[in-house]
């Protein structure tokens, strides 16, 4: 068994198809075939399913892939670590949307700043992938929401907290967040992200059933309808961060006030952890700037 073989795996497996994965390890398809064959012959065992078309991997085969990847990432981190590269190539950073837009942005910058040699690929997604992303290394890290499961062998660090708001078209003002929400349509915030489960967990603890309206799986599509006098939602202040405050009504949302922390997943073992360390700082420094974050977040960044 040789690295080769394993690079070769886990392109096949991220790619569902020898054809496919052959671009991204200069073999031909034979090769392919021949490598994985040769693979399954070292470990004893059968790794595809091969009555299938396309082949897929069986049970025993994710085992191997996720033993693959992992044992790729390593020397992957220990080739940039010898030969310096951990401060210099393509930093590879997935964020959420509403944080893409403005702060990670300007940490790009003050980190280009503290190591010129670096540059950037940025990744905007869903949480959950995001941290898929990170764990099999397509990604170096991530800025993703902190309800979500954290894969053994990442670390997450906090670098916000920021409010939950409640916003409406500006000539509401003077209603109080229960009235607008017993009152007024709602523009739900509908996908399979940790901040749309949690609007839906404090508005049932909130004993309010909004009637809906519209529902929209991106926030500033979210933001949109509001602006144009559909409604109310509920926001991270990020989403609204860069919109004139005579452009909405805002108010808090929940009796006591909810928050979405967000931080930066990277793997544990990592040649760059110097580089994401400073970014972190960075980041948070930037939330704390632009008034996103609360003095908790800044306490435990």
């Amino acid at each position: 068994m040789d690295i080769r073989q394993l690079q070769t795996l886990v392109a096949v497996a991220d790619t569902r198809s020898f054809a496919a994965s052959s671009r991204i390890v200069n073999l031909t398809p034979s090769a392919i075939s021949q490598q994985i064959q040769s693979l399954e012959g070292e470990i004893g065992v059968e790794i595809f399913d091969r009555t299938r078309r396309p082949p897929i991997l069986n049970a025993k085969g994710e085992e191997i892939v996720r033993a693959a990847r992992q044992i790729v990432q390593i020397m992957a981190e220990a080739r940039q670590s010898i030969s310096g590269g951990s401060t210099a190539g393509v930093l590879k950073i997935g964020s959420i949307r509403t944080i893409s837009m403005r702060i990670v942005p300007q940490a790009f910058a003050r980190t280009a700043e503290r190591f010129p040699n670096i540059a950037f690929h940025l990744t905007v997604g869903m949480s959950e992938d995001l941290l898929s992303d990170v764990a099999a290394g397509r990604l170096d890290a991530a800025v993703v929401a902190e309800h979500v499961d954290i894969p053994g062998g990442l670390i997450w660090t906090p670098i916000l907290e920021e409010p939950l708001l409640l916003v409406a078209p500006p000539d509401l003002e003077g209603l109080s967040g229960q009235d607008l929400l017993k009152r007024l349509p709602f523009i739900r915030y509908d996908t399979k992200v940790p901040l749309a489960r949690q609007i839906d967990v404090e508005l049932s603890r909130l004993g309010v059933e909004p009637q809906e309206i519209v529902v929209a799986n991106t926030m500033p599509s979210v933001v949109g309808c509001v602006l144009a006098g559909l409604g109310v939602a509920v926001v991270p202040t990020s989403a609204i961060h860069d919109k004139a405050s005579a452009d909405l009504y805002v108010q808090s949302f929940g009796d006591t006030h909810a928050y979405r922390r967000v931080g930066l997943v990277q793997r544990q073992v990592c040649a760059r952890a110097a580089v994401l360390s400073e970014m972190a700082n960075i980041l948070s420094e930037q939330a704390m700037s632009s008034g996103l974050t609360t003095s908790t977040a800044a306490a435990t960044s």
